[in-house]
């Protein structure tokens, strides 16, 4: 386990648009606020949904004298509505993901541009970590993050949407807690507490889309854990 972590905002993200290398301009702005020491093995980079969204043209023209205008894609998007209360749709994604508006966005967004989810963030994840680690040859995690409601609770937190890099569950079943008794049901989504911390420093209107953390157990990096795995399986819901 972590003995202490350290977050850090990256500022200096230009204003993305599709097309744009990604991976390279975080690494840049990585170098001016990390200067001299850098990118370091077992450094963890949390990049907003918006800007991955952003680079891989997952955007859509609305109508920007009818705040309701993006209400149709909220429904093309989804695979099943969950509930509805006047204009507000739960819906599933074809992510799995439950989410208002199926995860379309339209904040800090041009009035006439909506968001939608990227069609893979794990895969966006794969990308950006092994363009850095290319060019940078370090081994860094990345996890693609975005803002999420939780039923029965006021509020948002950031969760991810993707990984790379890291274990996306840490496993404590057949353990012990403190007191020795074996723990059977425990899991730890690990990559939703660094995504929530994360945002702590972003903001939601600092315009800051990318931070990194640094001091996380390297027990936890690894290949092939996927955010896909996260969700939950139909058999396994005792909601749906």
């Amino acid at each position: 386990m972590s003995a202490r972590l350290e977050i850090i905002p990256i500022p200096g993200l230009p204003e993305i648009v599709p097309g744009n290398d990604l991976a390279g301009l975080i690494m840049d702005a990585c170098q001016n606020t990390l200067h001299p020491e850098g990118l370091q093995d077992h450094d963890v980079l949390v990049v907003s949904q918006k800007v991955v969204s952003k680079a891989e043209n997952k955007l859509e023209v609305v109508d920007p004298a009818d705040p309701l205008s993006h209400k149709p894609l909220v429904l093309r998007e989804s695979v099943r509505v969950v509930r509805r209360r006047g204009e507000l749709i739960i819906s599933e994604t074809k992510h799995g993901y439950i989410c208002a508006n199926a995860g379309i966005d339209r904040s800090n967004m041009a009035p006439n541009i909506a968001a939608l989810l990227p069609d893979d963030s794990d895969r966006s994840a794969r990308r950006i970590r092994d363009a850095i680690r290319g060019r940078l040859e370090v081994d860094v995690a990345i996890i693609v993050a975005d803002t999420f409601g939780r039923p029965w609770r006021r509020g948002l937190t950031d969760i991810a949407l993707g990984c790379a890099g890291i274990r996306p569950i840490l496993d404590l079943r057949g353990t012990e807690d403190a007191v020795g008794r074996e723990l059977h049901v425990t899991e730890v989504c690990i990559v939703d507490e660094l995504a929530g911390a994360a945002e702590l420093v972003r903001g939601k209107s600092d315009g800051i889309a990318v931070a990194l953390i640094r001091g996380v157990d390297p027990a936890w990096f690894g290949p092939g854990g996927v955010v896909a795995n996260v969700v939950r399986s139909p058999t396994e819901d005792l909601f749906r």
